[in-house]
C-alpha cells in the first residue's frame, strides 16, 4: 500500500479541519498509508474543535506507519500555538514552508510514494519574506525541475496550464512555441500517468475564435500552430488550437481527453464550473506524485468546522492511482 504524505498547510485556514475529517473516512485506508507532516498541538485542536474520535500518533518515520483506522499518524514539525485563526501571518508562513520541505526531503529518498499539499497563502509567504508564489514554484525549485507544468482534474474535465500565475497582461507574450510545445509534451506525460495509453490531447487558442486566421491575434498563427505541428511530428496526438469558447464543450462530450490552456482562468473557470467541491491539482514533470485539494485557505469559514473535505479525499485517491 502507498504511503501518502499530507502536509498540513496554513493553520490558520481550512488545512488541519479537511485533513482530519478527510483522515476520519475509513474508506482513505483502502488506498493508502497517510501521514500527516504539520504541528501536533494544531492537528489536534483540529480533532477537538470536529469532535471526532480520532487519536493522534506521533511517529518520527514513515517507516513507522500503521495507517490504523481511527489513528492520524503524525511527523510533528513544530508547533504553531497561539496562531490566529483566519488570517495570513508570516509565522504561518514559514511553517507550512517546513512542512513542505520535509515532505518534499521524504519523497525524494523514496520514504513516501507521493505528496499531498493542504492549501497555502500567498499572502503568508510573502510575509515570511519567502519568494515563491506557491507550491507549484516552490517544489520545481526544491527539485531542481526545470519542465514542469499545473494539470487540474475535475471530472469530466482535465486542464493543462501553458503560464501559470501570471498577470494577464503578460501572458501573450509567454505564448511562445517552446512553452507550448513544452506543455503538450507534459500534457502527453500526465496522460500516461493516469493511466491513459492513446489519449486526445487538444489545445486552445489564446484569442477569441482561435485568432481567426489573426484577424483577432497572431500568437495562433506564429507560436501555438507550430508547436502543434511539431509535438505531431514526436507522435504526440494533439489538435487544435480550438476556439476556447468550444473546446471545453468537446471535453465535457468525451471526445477529447485533456486541454492545454493558454492561462490560468482559461482552463480553472470551466472546471470550477463544474467540480468546485471536487477538483484536484496535479503538479506534472517533478520526481515524485504530487496532488492538492482545488481551493485555497479559506479564512473565512476557517476554523468554523463547516469545511467541506470533498476536495482533500479526491486528491489523496488521485495521488494513490497516479504513477510516474
Amino acid at each position: 500500500m502507498k504511503k501518502i504524505a499530507i502536509t498540513m498547510g496554513d493553520a490558520a485556514g481550512i488545512g488541519p479541519e479537511i485533513i482530519a475529517k478527510a483522515l476520519y473516512c475509513v474508506e482513505i485506508r483502502d488506498f493508502c498509508a497517510p501521514v500527516v507532516i504539520g504541528s501536533r498541538i494544531v492537528m489536534q485542536e483540529a480533532i477537538d474543535l470536529l469532535n471526532l474520535p480520532l487519536k493522534l500518533r506521533i511517529i518520527e518515520s514513515p517507516d513507522e506507519c500503521t495507517s490504523g483506522i481511527g489513528t492520524i499518524e503524525l511527523i510533528d514539525e513544530g508547533t504553531s500555538g497561539g496562531f490566529e485563526k483566519g488570517k495570513a501571518t508570516a509565522m504561518n508562513g514559514k511553517a507550512c514552508v517546513i512542512y513542505i520541505k520535509k515532505a518534499v526531503e521524504l519523497a525524494l529518498n523514496k520514504k513516501i510514494d507521493g505528496i499531498v499539499t493542504a492549501p497555502i497563502s500567498k499572502e503568508a509567504l510573502k510575509m515570511a519574506g519567502m519568494k515563491w508564489h506557491g507550491h507549484t514554484e516552490m517544489l520545481s525549485e526544491l527539485t531542481n525541475t526545470k519542465d514542469y507544468a499545473m494539470m487540474l482534474v475535475g471530472e469530466p474535465l482535465k486542464v493543462i496550464l501553458v503560464t501559470i500565475h501570471t498577470p494577464l497582461r503578460s501572458v501573450p507574450d509567454m505564448i511562445t512555441r517552446e512553452s507550448v510545445l513544452k506543455t503538450i509534451k507534459l500534457a502527453k506525460k500526465a496522460c500516461s500517468m493516469m493511466g491513459i495509453e492513446n489519449p486526445r490531447i487538444a489545445v486552445a487558442g489564446l484569442n477569441p475564435h482561435a485568432g481567426e486566421a489573426g484577424i483577432f491575434g497572431d500568437e495562433e498563427r506564429n507560436e501555438i500552430i507550430p508547436a502543434i505541428e511539431e509535438a505531431k511530428k514526436l507522435g504526440i496526438p494533439v489538435t487544435g488550437p480550438y476556439p476556447p469558447d468550444t473546446v471545453f464543450r468537446k471535453e465535457y462530450k468525451a471526445e477529447i481527453d485533456m486541454v492545454v490552456c493558454m492561462y490560468h482562468d482559461q482552463g480553472l473557470v470551466p472546471l470550477k464550473m463544474i467540480a468546485f467541491e471536487e477538483g484536484v491539482n496535479v503538479t506534472v514533470g517533478l520526481p515524485f506524485i504530487r496532488t492538492s485539494p482545488d481551493h485555497g485557505t479559506a479564512y473565512d469559514i476557517a476554523w468554523k468546522g463547516i469545511a467541506n473535505p470533498s476536495s482533500m479525499l479526491e486528491a489523496i485517491k488521485m495521488a494513490t492511482r497516479l504513477e510516474i
